[in-house]
């Protein structure tokens, strides 16, 4: 039975890796649609000012806990979260597991070339690996007419969306149609996959300073990191205004 924690109205999963991993094959083989986030506080902000976007972000079949700022968070709820299920990890083992089951994928998303470029690496790494087609995320109303048949006719297991949050979760909620098993909204996980992006060395991580690894090396990432203050004033006031 699934488990969730709540945090500003956005539901996030309290759940393991493996057992993450495990629900998107689960996934894979009942078909449908299952829509996969990761909400970050950038995005749970966002979802405080646009309605269609927490909708969306309430409707994942997995929100799976990636940033450290969700698990902080979570502590101020009756549910806290232990560890986190990056995305960047989840889709890189899902794939793993792909290349044996004969599943397939589609990389949608990253700058012209980034997505080829990861096809090219995963399928090296994974022997076996199909991945069955690639498009860069920046879409004319013509090229989203055309990978739409794409996917029609292709009927991947798993596609991957690498886009701004706000971009990939209207894309894949205007496009449930498409009975893909698996829609990940994945941020900018294809440019770590295609070596484009270096991710931040595992003792960032492990001490929960991604964000600033990132923020250093990508200083263009600035602006959105303002928001990161803003996430911890929402949750602290929400906190505050629980208490008897």
């Amino acid at each position: 039975m699934r488990s969730t924690t709540e945090i500003l109205g956005v539901p996030i999963d309290i759940i393991g890796y493996g057992a993450a991993l495990d629900m998107l094959e689960q996934f894979m083989e009942e078909g449908g649609t299952h829509l996969v986030v990761t909400p970050n506080p950038e995005m749970i902000v966002l979802a405080q000012k646009d309605a269609r976007i927490k909708e969306i972000l309430c409707t994942a079949a997995l929100a799976a806990p990636d940033g450290i700022g969700v698990l902080w968070a979570s502590r101020f709820t009756d549910k806290p979260i232990r560890g986190r299920v990056t995305g960047c990890d989840l889709m890189s083992d899902l794939l793993g597991r792909m290349a044996n089951s004969g599943k397939t994928a589609y990389f949608l998303g990253g700058k012209p070339g980034v997505a080829e470029m990861a096809k090219q690496k995963m399928e090296s790494r994974c022997a076996g690996l199909k991945i069955i087609g690639t498009h860069h995320g920046y879409l004319t109303a013509d090229d989203d007419t055309l990978i739409v048949e794409e996917l029609i006719g292709k009927k991947p297991d798993l596609l991957m969306l690498g886009m701004w949050a706000d971009l990939a979760l209207n894309w894949a909620d205007s496009h449930r149609e498409l009975q893909i098993p698996v829609i990940a909204c994945i941020g900018g996980t294809l440019d770590i996959l295609a070596g484009t992006v270096n991710r931040a060395p595992v003792i960032f991580r492990r001490l929960g300073l991604e964000w600033f690894y990132r923020l250093v090396s990508q200083p263009s990432r600035a602006g959105r990191m303002l928001q990161l203050p803003v996430f911890a004033a929402l949750v602290l006031r929400e906190r505050f205004a629980r208490r008897p």
